[in-house]
């Protein structure tokens, strides 16, 4: 029998939590007991009908939209979840984008908004949820592999974006440790969603860089990220951890 974490009676904020990733992220959190809330920009409907998902299966879920670019929107979204939910013991910064262009084609616009969102969102969100975390919480930044290896031209301010993310999680776990609070960040490889399908069309080249020689899925995350949430990971904080495949090997 394997064995699952025990969330229960702790409120989740999972920012980016509509598709892919996030959402199995929300739907595992949700599974080992824990009440979630999850932000999303456009997909209203996904959003909703994951909410649904889990109020079926007998948890406790709430959508709130909110571009993680804005940090006054992601900061209301957090302080809703936290009168919705009644309190915040965990979460997930999830929501990031993804600019690729040679060189002399990368704008500015995009180069702003992938800091904006793949590192000031983790910021503001962090610096409001430890405002309403209870001590002993959790923070689980999800950055790439990218961060150690960028296999292909054009992703270098993204590479850049989860590079600053190892060096943020080490000071924030600085600035929480002594509440209890750890935070650490999860490094994925290709992972199979719809905006990276394992089919797509630099998967193969992809799949041959690594050991495994296949995607990763969204659940393996998801249970990666459980763990982390959970009591046994209590020792676990400022580390930044492949998940890859050996992607990164």
């Amino acid at each position: 029998m394997v064995s699952r974490a025990d969330l229960s009676g702790k409120a989740a904020f999972i920012q980016g939590g509509s598709r892919g990733i996030g959402a199995a992220i929300a739907r595992r959190l949700a599974a080992d007991g824990a009440a979630v809330a999850l932000t999303y920009i456009n997909a209203a409907d996904k959003a909703q009908a994951l909410v649904s998902e889990i109020e079926a299966a007998g948890g406790r879920a709430l959508a709130l939209k909110a571009d993680s670019a804005d940090a006054v929107a992601l900061k209301n979204a957090i302080r809703h979840a936290v009168e919705r939910l009644g309190r915040l013991d965990i979460l997930v910064n999830n929501a990031g984008v993804l600019a690729l262009a040679p060189l002399d084609e990368f704008s500015l616009d995009d180069f702003d908004r992938t800091l904006a969102v793949n590192v000031r969102s983790v910021f503001v969100a962090t610096q409001e949820a430890a405002r309403h975390m209870n001590d002993g919480g959790r923070v689980i930044n999800i950055g790439s592999t990218n961060a150690e290896r960028m296999p292909f031209p054009g992703g270098g301010p993204y590479a850049m974006s989860k590079s600053a993310l190892v060096g943020l999680t080490r000071g924030l776990a600085r600035d929480l440790g002594p509440r209890g609070i750890t935070v650490n960040n999860v490094q994925p490889g290709p992972v199979d969603t719809d905006m990276n399908p394992d089919s797509g069309e630099f998967a193969q080249t992809l799949k041959e860089m690594m050991p495994l020689n296949r995607y990763g899925h969204a659940d393996e995350i998801a249970g990666f990220v459980s763990y982390l949430a959970s009591a046994e990971a209590g020792y676990i904080t400022g580390a930044s951890l492949s998940i890859d495949g050996g992607f990164s090997a």
